[in-house]
Protein backbone atom coordinates (compact mmCIF):
# COMPACT_ATOMS: atom_id res chain seq x y z
CA UNK A 1 0.00 0.00 0.00
CA UNK A 2 1.77 3.16 -1.35
CA UNK A 3 0.17 5.53 1.36
CA UNK A 4 1.15 3.99 4.07
CA UNK A 5 4.46 3.00 2.84
CA UNK A 6 4.74 6.37 2.14
CA UNK A 7 3.68 7.38 6.08
CA UNK A 8 6.27 4.75 7.76
CA UNK A 9 8.70 6.45 5.63
CA UNK A 10 8.54 9.49 6.78
CA UNK A 11 8.08 8.84 10.45
CA UNK A 12 11.44 6.69 10.04
CA UNK A 13 13.21 10.35 8.33
CA UNK A 14 11.70 12.30 10.80
CA UNK A 15 13.46 9.84 14.11
CA UNK A 16 16.66 8.22 12.35
CA UNK A 17 14.48 4.67 13.68
CA UNK A 18 13.43 2.25 11.80
CA UNK A 19 11.81 -0.54 14.93
CA UNK A 20 8.28 -0.19 15.00
CA UNK A 21 7.94 -2.92 17.66
CA UNK A 22 5.87 -5.88 17.61
CA UNK A 23 2.59 -5.93 17.23
CA UNK A 24 0.04 -5.60 13.83
CA UNK A 25 -0.50 -1.69 14.43
CA UNK A 26 -0.23 -2.00 10.49
CA UNK A 27 -3.69 -3.30 10.08
CA UNK A 28 -5.18 -0.38 11.86
CA UNK A 29 -2.85 1.72 9.63
CA UNK A 30 -4.18 0.79 6.45
CA UNK A 31 -7.30 0.77 7.30
CA UNK A 32 -7.62 4.05 8.14
CA UNK A 33 -5.48 5.35 5.49
CA UNK A 34 -7.94 3.32 3.42
CA UNK A 35 -11.28 4.69 4.82
CA UNK A 36 -10.08 8.40 5.35
CA UNK A 37 -8.64 8.59 1.40
CA UNK A 38 -12.14 7.19 0.19
CA UNK A 39 -14.60 8.59 2.87
CA UNK A 40 -13.29 11.86 4.73
CA UNK A 41 -13.66 14.46 1.70
CA UNK A 42 -10.50 15.86 3.47
CA UNK A 43 -9.99 20.09 2.58
CA UNK A 44 -6.39 20.69 1.72
CA UNK A 45 -5.73 21.44 5.72
CA UNK A 46 -7.63 18.40 6.20
CA UNK A 47 -5.03 16.27 4.54
CA UNK A 48 -2.51 17.71 5.82
CA UNK A 49 -3.22 17.46 9.14
CA UNK A 50 -4.44 13.88 8.36
CA UNK A 51 -1.08 13.05 6.96
CA UNK A 52 0.49 14.75 10.15
CA UNK A 53 -1.19 12.86 13.05
CA UNK A 54 -0.07 9.82 11.10
CA UNK A 55 3.72 10.16 11.00
CA UNK A 56 3.53 11.88 14.20
CA UNK A 57 2.11 8.79 16.06
CA UNK A 58 4.57 6.24 13.94
CA UNK A 59 7.44 8.68 15.01
CA UNK A 60 6.76 8.55 18.65
CA UNK A 61 5.92 4.38 18.19
CA UNK A 62 9.76 4.50 16.78
CA UNK A 63 10.69 6.59 20.13
CA UNK A 64 9.11 4.09 22.59
CA UNK A 65 10.62 1.24 20.93
CA UNK A 66 14.11 2.88 20.41
CA UNK A 67 13.69 3.29 24.33
CA UNK A 68 13.16 -0.38 25.28
CA UNK A 69 15.55 -1.14 23.02
CA UNK A 70 18.22 0.14 24.96
CA UNK A 71 16.53 -0.01 28.08
CA UNK A 72 15.29 -3.76 28.37
CA UNK A 73 14.76 -2.84 31.99
CA UNK A 74 11.94 -0.67 31.56
CA UNK A 75 9.44 -3.91 30.50
CA UNK A 76 10.27 -4.80 34.52
CA UNK A 77 8.20 -2.05 35.75
CA UNK A 78 4.53 -3.27 37.07
CA UNK A 79 1.06 -1.65 36.77
CA UNK A 80 -0.81 -2.64 39.67
CA UNK A 81 -4.67 -2.17 40.46
CA UNK A 82 -4.89 0.35 38.39
CA UNK A 83 -8.28 2.94 38.90
CA UNK A 84 -10.25 3.19 35.27
CA UNK A 85 -12.78 6.01 35.05
CA UNK A 86 -15.08 4.85 31.97
CA UNK A 87 -18.66 5.22 30.96
CA UNK A 88 -20.57 7.06 28.50
CA UNK A 89 -18.88 10.40 27.38
CA UNK A 90 -19.97 13.63 28.75
CA UNK A 91 -21.20 12.27 32.15
CA UNK A 92 -18.51 14.54 34.42
CA UNK A 93 -15.87 12.11 34.10
CA UNK A 94 -13.37 14.76 32.71
CA UNK A 95 -14.05 16.93 36.08
CA UNK A 96 -13.38 13.39 38.19
CA UNK A 97 -10.19 12.46 36.47
CA UNK A 98 -8.83 15.80 37.39
CA UNK A 99 -10.06 15.99 40.78
CA UNK A 100 -8.29 13.21 41.88
CA UNK A 101 -5.44 13.96 40.03
CA UNK A 102 -5.27 16.56 42.51
CA UNK A 103 -4.19 14.00 44.65
CA UNK A 104 -0.35 13.99 44.82
CA UNK A 105 0.04 10.15 45.85
CA UNK A 106 -1.58 8.95 42.57
CA UNK A 107 -0.35 8.95 39.05
CA UNK A 108 -1.94 10.59 36.63
CA UNK A 109 -1.12 10.81 32.73
CA UNK A 110 -0.71 14.57 31.39
CA UNK A 111 -1.46 15.79 27.83
CA UNK A 112 2.21 16.64 27.39
CA UNK A 113 3.46 13.25 28.13
CA UNK A 114 0.79 11.56 26.32
CA UNK A 115 1.35 13.18 23.22
CA UNK A 116 5.31 13.46 24.17
CA UNK A 117 6.54 10.27 25.78
CA UNK A 118 10.30 10.02 25.13
CA UNK A 119 12.37 10.90 27.11
CA UNK A 120 10.91 9.16 29.73
CA UNK A 121 9.81 12.07 32.50
CA UNK A 122 11.88 12.35 35.27
CA UNK A 123 10.26 12.92 39.17
CA UNK A 124 13.15 15.91 39.26
CA UNK A 125 11.97 17.98 36.36
CA UNK A 126 8.74 16.64 35.91
CA UNK A 127 6.90 20.03 36.41
CA UNK A 128 9.53 22.23 34.80
CA UNK A 129 9.85 19.86 31.30
CA UNK A 130 10.54 21.88 28.34
CA UNK A 131 7.62 19.90 26.95
CA UNK A 132 5.06 21.48 28.77
CA UNK A 133 5.47 24.75 27.76
CA UNK A 134 6.02 23.22 23.65
CA UNK A 135 2.68 21.52 24.94
CA UNK A 136 1.03 25.17 26.03
CA UNK A 137 1.94 26.27 22.43
CA UNK A 138 -0.07 23.70 20.69
CA UNK A 139 -3.17 24.03 23.11
CA UNK A 140 -3.53 27.65 21.59
CA UNK A 141 -2.93 26.49 18.16
CA UNK A 142 -6.25 23.96 18.88
CA UNK A 143 -8.02 26.77 20.84
CA UNK A 144 -7.82 28.90 17.94
CA UNK A 145 -8.88 26.41 14.90
CA UNK A 146 -11.70 25.15 17.38
CA UNK A 147 -12.92 27.63 19.69
CA UNK A 148 -15.36 25.69 21.19
CA UNK A 149 -13.26 23.22 22.47
CA UNK A 150 -12.58 25.22 25.66
CA UNK A 151 -16.24 25.04 26.69
CA UNK A 152 -16.63 21.50 25.85
CA UNK A 153 -13.37 20.02 26.90
CA UNK A 154 -11.61 22.48 28.68
CA UNK A 155 -7.75 21.42 29.46
CA UNK A 156 -4.16 22.06 30.18
CA UNK A 157 -0.79 20.42 29.38
CA UNK A 158 -0.62 19.63 32.61
CA UNK A 159 -4.18 18.28 33.17
CA UNK A 160 -4.69 14.47 32.78
CA UNK A 161 -5.71 13.12 29.52
CA UNK A 162 -7.48 10.03 28.12
CA UNK A 163 -5.09 7.85 27.18
CA UNK A 164 -7.04 7.96 23.13
CA UNK A 165 -3.45 9.10 22.06
CA UNK A 166 -1.77 5.88 23.94
CA UNK A 167 -3.74 3.64 22.16
CA UNK A 168 -3.85 5.04 18.95
CA UNK A 169 0.53 4.79 18.70
CA UNK A 170 -1.23 1.24 17.70
CA UNK A 171 -3.69 2.69 15.12
CA UNK A 172 -6.65 1.71 16.98
CA UNK A 173 -8.30 4.66 18.59
CA UNK A 174 -11.54 6.73 18.69
CA UNK A 175 -9.25 9.35 18.76
CA UNK A 176 -9.55 8.77 14.49
CA UNK A 177 -13.43 9.18 14.04
CA UNK A 178 -13.94 11.95 16.61
CA UNK A 179 -11.74 14.10 13.76
CA UNK A 180 -12.78 12.34 10.24
CA UNK A 181 -15.28 11.07 8.67
CA UNK A 182 -14.29 7.50 8.52
CA UNK A 183 -17.41 5.11 8.33
CA UNK A 184 -15.32 2.06 7.49
CA UNK A 185 -12.91 2.07 9.54
CA UNK A 186 -15.50 3.03 12.35
CA UNK A 187 -17.25 -0.15 11.68
CA UNK A 188 -14.10 -2.28 11.97
CA UNK A 189 -13.02 -0.75 15.00
CA UNK A 190 -16.52 -1.16 16.88
CA UNK A 191 -16.76 -5.10 15.52
CA UNK A 192 -13.53 -6.47 13.82
CA UNK A 193 -10.85 -5.00 15.93
CA UNK A 194 -8.77 -7.23 18.47
CA UNK A 195 -7.85 -4.69 21.48
CA UNK A 196 -5.77 -6.79 23.52
CA UNK A 197 -2.75 -5.68 21.85
CA UNK A 198 -3.79 -1.77 21.61
CA UNK A 199 -4.23 -2.06 25.48
CA UNK A 200 -1.10 -4.17 25.80
CA UNK A 201 1.04 -1.18 24.24
CA UNK A 202 -0.94 1.07 26.10
CA UNK A 203 0.56 -0.96 29.27
CA UNK A 204 3.71 -0.55 27.55
CA UNK A 205 3.67 3.07 27.50
CA UNK A 206 2.36 3.23 31.25
CA UNK A 207 5.60 1.59 31.99
CA UNK A 208 7.77 4.08 29.91
CA UNK A 209 6.29 6.64 31.97
CA UNK A 210 6.52 5.36 35.52
CA UNK A 211 9.90 4.00 34.91
CA UNK A 212 11.88 7.37 36.67
CA UNK A 213 8.58 8.89 37.42
CA UNK A 214 5.85 7.65 39.90
CA UNK A 215 3.63 9.38 42.11
CA UNK A 216 4.66 13.25 42.73
CA UNK A 217 5.22 12.48 46.32
CA UNK A 218 7.91 10.23 45.48
CA UNK A 219 5.65 7.04 45.90
CA UNK A 220 4.95 4.29 43.64
CA UNK A 221 2.90 4.91 40.65
CA UNK A 222 -1.10 4.20 41.61
CA UNK A 223 -2.41 4.83 37.92
CA UNK A 224 -6.10 6.99 37.58
CA UNK A 225 -6.55 6.48 33.80
CA UNK A 226 -9.69 7.59 32.03
CA UNK A 227 -11.21 6.60 28.59
CA UNK A 228 -14.64 6.02 27.39
CA UNK A 229 -13.88 3.54 25.05
CA UNK A 230 -12.66 0.96 28.09
CA UNK A 231 -16.76 0.28 27.76
CA UNK A 232 -16.43 -0.61 24.19
CA UNK A 233 -13.81 -3.11 25.11
CA UNK A 234 -14.06 -4.33 28.25
CA UNK A 235 -12.99 -7.72 28.05
CA UNK A 236 -9.20 -6.64 26.14
CA UNK A 237 -9.19 -4.40 28.78
CA UNK A 238 -10.22 -6.91 31.76
CA UNK A 239 -7.46 -9.30 29.93
CA UNK A 240 -4.61 -6.72 30.18
CA UNK A 241 -5.50 -5.28 33.54
CA UNK A 242 -6.96 -7.77 35.15
CA UNK A 243 -6.45 -6.12 38.59
CA UNK A 244 -7.93 -2.97 37.69
CA UNK A 245 -10.83 -1.06 39.48
CA UNK A 246 -13.47 0.57 37.43
CA UNK A 247 -15.51 4.34 38.04
CA UNK A 248 -18.58 4.11 36.08
CA UNK A 249 -19.90 7.93 35.64
CA UNK A 250 -23.53 8.36 34.57
CA UNK A 251 -26.12 10.36 32.88
CA UNK A 252 -29.00 10.90 30.82
CA UNK A 253 -28.11 9.57 27.22
CA UNK A 254 -30.23 12.21 25.75
CA UNK A 255 -27.62 15.05 27.45
CA UNK A 256 -24.89 12.49 26.66
CA UNK A 257 -25.26 11.58 22.57
CA UNK A 258 -25.71 15.00 21.50
CA UNK A 259 -23.16 17.03 23.55
CA UNK A 260 -20.31 14.03 22.47
CA UNK A 261 -21.80 14.76 18.56
CA UNK A 262 -21.63 18.20 18.77
CA UNK A 263 -18.05 17.93 20.40
CA UNK A 264 -17.00 15.53 17.17
CA UNK A 265 -18.33 18.11 14.91
CA UNK A 266 -15.95 20.94 16.24
CA UNK A 267 -13.53 18.60 15.89
CA UNK A 268 -14.24 17.50 12.44
CA UNK A 269 -14.35 21.64 11.08
CA UNK A 270 -11.16 21.82 10.17
CA UNK A 271 -10.17 19.01 7.93
CA UNK A 272 -13.16 19.18 6.01
CA UNK A 273 -15.23 22.03 4.27
CA UNK A 274 -18.32 19.28 4.46
CA UNK A 275 -18.76 18.10 8.01
CA UNK A 276 -21.55 14.87 7.82
CA UNK A 277 -23.95 15.93 11.09
CA UNK A 278 -25.90 12.53 10.41
CA UNK A 279 -23.24 10.20 10.31
CA UNK A 280 -21.89 12.17 13.80
CA UNK A 281 -24.97 11.51 15.78
CA UNK A 282 -25.31 7.65 14.17
CA UNK A 283 -21.44 6.49 15.16
CA UNK A 284 -22.08 8.30 18.70
CA UNK A 285 -25.13 6.39 19.26
CA UNK A 286 -23.93 3.25 17.52
CA UNK A 287 -20.51 2.98 19.52
CA UNK A 288 -21.79 4.42 22.87
CA UNK A 289 -24.98 2.07 22.71
CA UNK A 290 -22.70 -0.91 22.30
CA UNK A 291 -20.06 0.04 24.89
CA UNK A 292 -23.12 0.19 27.29
CA UNK A 293 -24.40 -3.54 26.46
CA UNK A 294 -20.79 -5.01 26.75
CA UNK A 295 -19.86 -2.98 29.45
CA UNK A 296 -23.23 -4.72 31.26
CA UNK A 297 -22.54 -7.94 30.24
CA UNK A 298 -19.35 -7.88 31.48
CA UNK A 299 -20.88 -6.61 35.24
CA UNK A 300 -23.33 -9.62 34.91
CA UNK A 301 -20.58 -11.96 34.18
CA UNK A 302 -19.20 -11.72 38.14
CA UNK A 303 -17.64 -8.29 38.13
CA UNK A 304 -19.75 -5.68 39.79
CA UNK A 305 -17.57 -5.69 42.68
CA UNK A 306 -15.19 -4.08 40.57
CA UNK A 307 -16.87 -1.22 40.08
CA UNK A 308 -18.18 2.04 41.47
CA UNK A 309 -20.56 4.28 40.12
CA UNK A 310 -20.88 8.03 40.13
CA UNK A 311 -24.07 9.91 38.99
CA UNK A 312 -23.44 13.32 36.91
CA UNK A 313 -26.13 15.92 38.85
CA UNK A 314 -25.11 15.40 42.31
CA UNK A 315 -21.29 14.92 41.73
CA UNK A 316 -22.07 18.47 39.72
CA UNK A 317 -23.33 19.63 42.88
CA UNK A 318 -20.39 18.53 45.31
CA UNK A 319 -18.25 16.14 44.66
CA UNK A 320 -16.44 15.55 47.91
CA UNK A 321 -18.81 13.39 49.86
CA UNK A 322 -19.10 11.14 46.60
CA UNK A 323 -14.71 11.01 46.42
CA UNK A 324 -14.94 10.57 50.19
CA UNK A 325 -17.06 7.06 49.31
CA UNK A 326 -15.06 6.37 46.03
CA UNK A 327 -11.91 6.46 48.59
CA UNK A 328 -13.36 3.75 51.22
CA UNK A 329 -14.13 1.54 47.89
CA UNK A 330 -10.86 1.69 47.19
CA UNK A 331 -9.74 1.44 50.32
CA UNK A 332 -7.53 3.73 50.19
CA UNK A 333 -7.37 7.48 52.80
CA UNK A 334 -8.87 10.81 51.52
CA UNK A 335 -6.47 12.66 53.43
CA UNK A 336 -6.90 16.23 53.97
CA UNK A 337 -4.10 17.74 51.76
CA UNK A 338 -5.84 15.56 48.81
CA UNK A 339 -9.26 17.35 49.67
CA UNK A 340 -7.73 20.52 49.50
CA UNK A 341 -5.94 20.59 46.64
CA UNK A 342 -9.28 19.30 44.96
CA UNK A 343 -11.18 22.01 46.04
CA UNK A 344 -8.51 24.71 44.80
CA UNK A 345 -8.77 22.70 41.78
CA UNK A 346 -12.46 23.18 41.86
CA UNK A 347 -13.02 26.70 42.19
CA UNK A 348 -10.26 27.44 39.70
CA UNK A 349 -12.01 25.37 37.44
CA UNK A 350 -16.03 26.28 37.36
CA UNK A 351 -18.09 23.96 35.05
CA UNK A 352 -19.04 27.09 32.61
CA UNK A 353 -15.38 28.48 33.11
CA UNK A 354 -15.08 29.19 29.32
CA UNK A 355 -18.92 29.61 28.46
CA UNK A 356 -21.95 27.43 28.17
CA UNK A 357 -22.29 24.64 25.97
CA UNK A 358 -24.54 24.80 24.24
CA UNK A 359 -26.32 21.88 21.20
CA UNK A 360 -29.45 20.89 19.41
CA UNK A 361 -30.12 16.97 18.98
CA UNK A 362 -31.49 17.61 16.46
CA UNK A 363 -29.18 19.02 14.33
CA UNK A 364 -27.30 15.58 14.41
CA UNK A 365 -30.38 13.74 13.34
CA UNK A 366 -30.85 12.29 17.01
CA UNK A 367 -34.49 12.18 17.87
CA UNK A 368 -34.47 11.37 21.40
CA UNK A 369 -37.79 9.48 22.17
CA UNK A 370 -35.59 6.94 19.35
CA UNK A 371 -32.39 7.51 21.73
CA UNK A 372 -34.59 6.70 24.77
CA UNK A 373 -35.49 3.27 23.68
CA UNK A 374 -32.25 2.16 22.34
CA UNK A 375 -30.40 3.14 25.80
CA UNK A 376 -33.29 1.96 27.63
CA UNK A 377 -31.65 -1.45 29.50
CA UNK A 378 -28.84 1.31 30.68
CA UNK A 379 -31.21 3.39 31.65
CA UNK A 380 -33.35 1.01 33.20
CA UNK A 381 -29.99 -0.16 35.30
CA UNK A 382 -28.23 2.65 36.06
CA UNK A 383 -31.02 5.37 36.64
CA UNK A 384 -29.68 8.26 35.50
CA UNK A 385 -32.38 11.55 35.57
CA UNK A 386 -33.97 12.22 32.91
CA UNK A 387 -33.50 16.04 31.15
CA UNK A 388 -31.49 19.27 30.84
CA UNK A 389 -29.43 19.08 33.91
Amino acid sequence: MGRVSALLDAARAATGLDDFGAGNFREGLERLVDSADREANLNAAGRVMFDGQAVMLLSRRLEIEDWYRRHPEIDDEQIVAPLMILGLPRTGSTALHNLVGQDRSVRVMSTWEAMMPCPPPEAATYDTDPRVAAMEIQMQRRDEMTPRMKQMLPSTATSPTEDQVTMAFDFTSQIFQASFHIPSYAHWFNYEADLVPTFTYVKRVLKLLQWHCGAPDGGPARWRLKNPTYSLFIDALDTVFPDARYCMTHRDPANVIPSAADLYFEMHKPSTDAPDKSWLGEVITESFALGMDRMMAFRDAGNEHRFFDIQFAPFQKDPFPVLAKLYAHLGEEFTLEAEARMRAWRIDTPRDKHGLHEYDAADFGIDIAALRSRFAAYAERFSPPQGRD
